[in-house]
């Protein structure tokens, strides 16, 4: 679940680029951003979550905190986003196309192959199926994503 409480699954019918960082690496996240192809803009068959992974866990109100500020740097992205989707005449909001969860145990991140307490910067590319199509352990070149994408 995202902290808008969406349900996300990776073998739903979506591409999904699914970028696990630790709040230190988050810059990477949005290098990668804004290197996701013009094609896959607006179109919901396309996905990119970020997974946030803490190196410990919290207790509830600093979790409730922690989902607060995400959901704020998840509009101030859509607003970036935002001049991307003007130029290519896109008229979804893209602050629907913008998913973040927060891993405080590690679960997630163990569920996607990471290793235990893993908190390093990692990217998967998967299929409609939840198939594993690449994966990186930093941000590729625009040319790159592109490729695996398509």
């Amino acid at each position: 679940m995202d902290v808008d409480r969406n349900n996300l699954s990776t073998s739903d019918g979506h591409v999904t680029i699914v970028a696990m960082a630790k709040e230190a690496d988050l810059d990477k996240v949005r290098r990668l951003g804004d290197r996701v192809p013009d094609f896959c803009l607006g179109d919901p068959t396309y996905r990119l979550i970020t997974l946030v992974v803490f190196e410990e866990n919290h207790s509830p109100p600093v979790r409730a905190l922690a989902e607060a500020l995400a959901r704020r740097r998840l509009d101030a992205e859509a607003r970036r986003l935002q001049v991307r989707y003007t130029a290519r005449k896109i008229t979804r909001n893209p602050r629907s196309d913008v998913y973040a969860v927060l891993d405080f145990d590690g679960t997630l991140a163990r569920q996607l192959g990471a290793p235990a307490n893993s908190t390093a910067f990692q990217i998967w590319v998967l299929d409609r199926k939840g198939k594993l199509l690449r994966h990186w352990d930093d941000v590729p070149s625009a040319g790159q994503l592109a490729r695996v994408l398509r």
